[in-house]
């Protein structure tokens, strides 16, 4: 046997955090890493404006699929600190007595909280302000990298409860662009029952409960937060054959932890939303084609 140094060739990010997400079953579940979809199937599934099928892409003998956004933290970063009111949101944040150290995002979920009624869920606050998140074009499920951005129900207001709308606005559209793009993976055969997040974001609360109020799918997350950093060690100890293979690593060295649940009382309020976001789509397109006449 070869007694030198072994070694391992490069992973990305989001399949390292895919492989540190959770240990045991992980047939035909959605990893949504940042800003990434991976379905994981037994028999090669072909979806129309996602990549793959690929076989043993990250779990050997196992067909990926790979759907994604083109911007997810990039465009709620966008959309806050562009905000007239930014500015005063970070003042309030760093006024807060006591003091915690909370980023703005945390503070802006607090606000929202504030702004909704006591028996009212947050999520309703978004009921006049509808986004298109494709600011950088669509990745998946459309493949289209000419659309843009959107944004229905503005106001000359511009105060810090207008941009904590627009924030809360940006997150719905971009948990709608996840169902969109799970929708377009079930019509191709994916059985997707259960969402496991992980990345940065996964650590916003308030996304990953929208998450799963949009999709109304229970939403896993990982019992150690840098997931990505479990998923490189996972990938390490195979390849220093700690371990026989990559399920058995995932199994021993990737927890679950956290499991956020749907609120089913918002399930009809995301179900009229979401055919708002679709129509925002088709609406784009009639722009373009009338612009494009000639």
């Amino acid at each position: 046997m070869n007694s030198g140094p072994l070694g391992m060739s490069s992973s990305t990010s989001e399949f390292c955090g895919s492989c540190g997400l959770q240990g045991g079953t992980y047939l035909d579940q959605a990893y949504p890493g940042t800003p990434h979809r991976f379905p994981i199937s037994e028999q090669p599934l072909f979806v129309p404006g996602v990549w793959g099928p690929c076989l043993s892409a990250m779990v050997p003998d196992m067909w990926l699929n790979e759907g994604g956004q083109s911007a997810t933290g990039r465009l709620i970063d966008h959309v806050v600190k562009g905000h007239t009111a930014y500015s005063q949101l970070q003042e309030k944040a760093q006024q807060r007595v006591p003091f915690t150290g909370e980023n703005v995002y945390s503070y802006l979920n607090s606000h929202l909280s504030l702004m909704a009624n006591s028996d009212s869920a947050v999520d309703l606050l978004g009921s006049s302000l509808h986004v298109w998140p494709d600011f950088h074009g669509n990745r998946s499920p459309l493949a289209d990298p000419t659309l843009k951005g959107m944004v229905v129900g503005l106001s000359l207001s511009q105060t810090l409860d207008d941009l904590a709308l627009l924030y809360l606005a940006t997150i719905q559209a971009l948990a709608l662009g996840t169902l969109h793009i799970l929708e377009a993976m079930k019509q191709a055969g994916h059985d997707i029952r259960t969402l496991f997040l992980c990345g940065g974001l996964s650590k916003n609360s308030l996304f990953v409960q929208i998450h799963a109020n949009a999709t109304g799918l229970p939403v896993v997350l990982p019992d150690q937060m840098e997931a990505v950093l479990v998923g490189a060690a996972v990938l390490g100890a195979c390849a220093s054959r700690d371990y026989s293979n990559i399920q058995e690593a995932m199994e021993k060295m990737a927890k679950v932890g956290k499991v956020v649940q749907p609120n089913r009382e918002v399930q009809s309020f995301y179900e009229r939303k979401y055919k708002v976001f679709l129509q925002l789509f088709s609406h784009q397109r009639e722009y373009q084609a009338l612009m494009n006449h000639t």
